[in-house]
């Protein structure tokens, strides 16, 4: 028995750490879908760290409230008891104006062509970037406690907060810190 323990020890140990961290720490999941371009790419594979405290424009994963079969990739824009308000494509939160940087790209895109270029592989899509007089459609939320508010980047064709409604924390099962794959864009996850 010292022989096989001594042989085996370590491998059990091992095993017995990788699953702990994966029951309790990280997690793969699969971006399904355009919500978040461009900063994430439908495809593309991301290990979420669960133990994370939510913050404001982390990326997380989510549950969908209104269908729990659905894992979400968003990111969060407000946090319990904020009010958000989104006024011709001007994000403020508690009134304080805020930059979203990280959607420059596509922003610039739309005021170009209305995002025409970008849609092409979905005619549905198209149709809805022509008809859009904004970026993010105009909205004011006050967001309840234990609740948050999430977005796409994508704003045009994401399925959000603004569709299904606010996000419980026990709904969140981890922020987005790592992209394995493709192996071409392998990098950290920079929030904002």
């Amino acid at each position: 028995m010292k022989e096989f323990i001594k042989n085996w020890g370590i491998f059990f140990v091992l095993a017995a750490i990788f699953i702990a961290l994966r029951l309790f720490v990280i997690a793969p999941v699969s971006v399904n879908g355009h919500s978040m371009d461009p900063t994430l790419a439908d495809g593309q594979k991301l290990m979420t760290y669960q133990l994370s405290t939510i913050d404001r424009f982390d990326i997380v994963t989510t549950e969908e409230p209104d269908d729990l079969d659905k894992l979400a990739v968003k990111r969060v824009i407000g946090l319990p008891g904020d009010q958000v308000q989104m006024e011709e494509d001007v994000l403020t939160v508690n009134g304080t104006e805020i930059n979203e940087s990280y959607l420059e790209p596509y922003k610039q895109e739309f005021a170009e062509d209305r995002m025409q270029n970008e849609y092409t592989y979905n005619s549905a899509f198209q149709d809805i970037a022509e008809n859009a007089d904004n970026f993010t459609n105009d909205f004011m939320y006050e967001v309840p406690e234990g609740q948050y508010f999430v977005l796409g980047d994508n704003r045009l064709i994401s399925r959000d907060s603004r569709t299904f409604g606010f996000v419980d924390r026990s709904m969140i099962e981890g922020e987005v810190a790592f992209r394995y794959w493709p192996l071409s864009e392998i990098s950290m996850i920079n929030n904002y």
